[in-house]
């Protein structure tokens, strides 16, 4: 059975797209998009402590509980502003599709990062 497509929705496997930045030892995303793209999947597969290694200081939480009644299917990439390469912010604007039971829903934000220490970080995101 050939492996399955990343949560994310590129069609790499997950190891080779989102899993390489997910984990303690995870390799640093090199785009704005490509962290929130992880995030996303860290959303999808629980992972916390990504999604908290991944949000800036200055407005990450204590602590995050995700709800498991929510499952997340699908994530639509709809701009980016920066966030490149030599770049030090960028801006993501996205829909992230999910279920809670039989009640569907999506969460369309435009979220800001940072690039700091060679790392980017979430910043915040405005719900559109």
């Amino acid at each position: 059975m050939p492996p399955r497509p990343c949560p994310c929705g590129l069609p790499e496997p997950f190891d080779a797209c989102c899993g390489r930045y997910l984990g303690e030892s995870g390799a640093t995303a090199p785009t704005a998009e490509a962290l929130m793209r992880s995030r996303y999947t860290a959303f999808a597969r629980g992972d916390v402590d990504h999604l908290l290694r991944t949000w800036h200081p200055a407005t990450r939480p204590a602590t995050l509980t995700l709800d498991p009644s929510i499952r997340w299917t699908r994530l639509e990439v709809l701009d980016r502003v920066g966030g490149g390469l030599l770049d030090t912010d960028g801006i993501v604007e996205f829909r992230a599709h999910h279920c809670e039971g039989p009640q569907t829903g999506v969460l369309h934000e435009r979220s800001r990062f940072v690039r700091e220490g060679g790392r980017w970080l979430y910043r915040d995101g405005a719900a559109r």
